[in-house]
């Protein structure tokens, strides 16, 4: 604020009395609620007519085609050629590539680029999101993130532990799976638990599976419907959760090879609980209906994530009716209404903080949570899911919670 006072004292008052003057000022906003962010708000300071402008407008549309070129570009640089074949895919598919782009110069790229939208992708891919935000798009991320502890997408990824997919490590004592459900597919997860909370994420994917490696939810072409062409949007629901839960919950899961004694068979174990997401739009009473008639009843069970901030009642203070079962921030409340079948309520700030504490863990310590296989970029997908929101510890009715919020570069749906 000393600067903003300055600035609108001693400088623009040189002009003296009688006279006016012009101010013009070129700036970077490089944080949230600087000075060039807030001279730039026209709520705050019409007068100045502050224009924010960006290399990019409106990033492409086709995120499936630009995370292919992300690859290449990181493949080129690992291996000293550069961006040549990142290059070559994007002029092979230029027209879908470029499809939704806006820049503001588009004679900007290097003469080894063949367009801005490409030299701007670069750059991110270059410098890291931090550094184009502010630099280049005037819009710098929440600077609640720089000081978190939270892992990177690539630290995530490569946490892997060397067992092979779908087996179970010895020492587990549980396993869980969840399901997330959206209007086009079913993303679903399966993870190993030992008493101390060591994790281990054994397979996870998407009901239709789908051909490609990296996805996103626009993207997706196998869909739902159109795995189920007679059915509407429930009935294709339905039927995703009856393929999915036969394939998952209908099946015996492996131990790992050292389970193999003298010969004897591996031994084999079952998915203990599964959780489905009973939130999303018209698909909560499919939910309820599939979990009530299901052959796996006594496994499966509708899911709400409720949001509770630090000015919400937290778990610990709701008032326990007969019959609710209460665990840590989650409840399974007495049943009631049309549905008749019971539901686990859980509080999402709180458990995706426990999920990334996991994380965090170093390999071989206890509570550790760690992914299968032996290559991090086979899990690159799931890694910048985990890593599309950001943590916000905030202060409310005398006590701090973590509160979850989704990056500004994830809601701008770049590539």
């Amino acid at each position: 604020m000393t600067r903003e006072r300055i600035l609108a004292g001693a400088i623009l008052g040189l002009a003296g009395p009688g006279r006016k003057i012009a101010g013009l000022m070129t700036l970077t906003v490089v944080r949230p609620d600087d000075l060039a962010d807030r001279i730039l708000d026209r709520d705050k300071h019409p007068q100045w007519q502050g224009e924010r402008t960006k290399m990019v407008y409106a990033w492409p549309t086709n995120e499936a085609l630009w995370a292919r070129y992300a690859e290449l570009w990181r493949e080129g640089m690992r291996a000293d050629r550069g961006i040549a074949d990142a290059t070559e895919f994007y002029r092979a598919n230029r027209e879908a590539m470029d499809e939704g782009a806006v820049v503001a110069w588009p004679q900007r790229h290097h003469p080894d680029e063949l367009s801005a939208i490409q030299h701007a992708v670069n750059l991110k891919l270059d410098r890291g999101e931090a550094a184009f935000w502010a630099e280049y798009q005037n819009e710098p991320l929440p600077e609640e993130q720089v000081d978190d502890d939270l892992l990177t997408a690539d630290q995530i990824a490569a946490k892997v532990n060397g067992l092979k997919r779908g087996e179970v490590p010895l020492g587990a004592t549980a396993l869980t799976m969840f399901i997330d459900v959206q209007g086009k597919a079913l993303f679903w997860l399966v993870a190993a638990w030992e008493d101390d909370f060591t994790g281990y994420v054994i397979d996870y994917g998407t009901e239709p599976e789908q051909k490609e490696a990296y996805f996103t939810l626009r993207d997706i072409r196998r869909t739902l419907t159109s795995t189920a062409s007679r059915a509407g949007l429930e009935g294709a629901i339905y039927a995703g959760l009856e393929r999915l839960c036969d394939r998952t919950l209908g099946r015996e899961w492996r131990r790992d090879a050292e389970g193999d004694q003298g010969g004897s068979p591996k031994a084999v174990v079952r998915i203990d609980r599964c959780l489905i997401d009973a939130n999303w739009g018209s698909s909560s009473d499919v939910v309820y209906q599939f979990c009530r008639q299901s052959q796996y009843a006594s496994v499966v069970m509708p899911s709400h994530g409720r949001y509770v901030g630090a000015s919400s009642i937290p778990f610990s203070e709701y008032r326990r009716k007969r019959g609710d079962r209460v665990g840590l921030n989650w409840r399974i409340p007495v049943i009631t209404g049309k549905r008749a079948t019971r539901h686990v309520v859980f509080d999402t700030n709180y458990w995706k903080s426990f999920v990334h504490a996991r994380l965090a863990v170093p390999m071989g310590d206890p509570g550790c949570l760690s992914l299968y296989g032996r290559k991090p970029e086979a899990h690159r997908l799931i890694a910048e899911h985990l890593t599309a929101e950001y943590r916000v510890k905030t202060e409310g009715r005398g006590r701090t919670v973590d509160e979850w919020k989704l990056r500004v570069a994830q809601s701008r749906r770049s590539p």
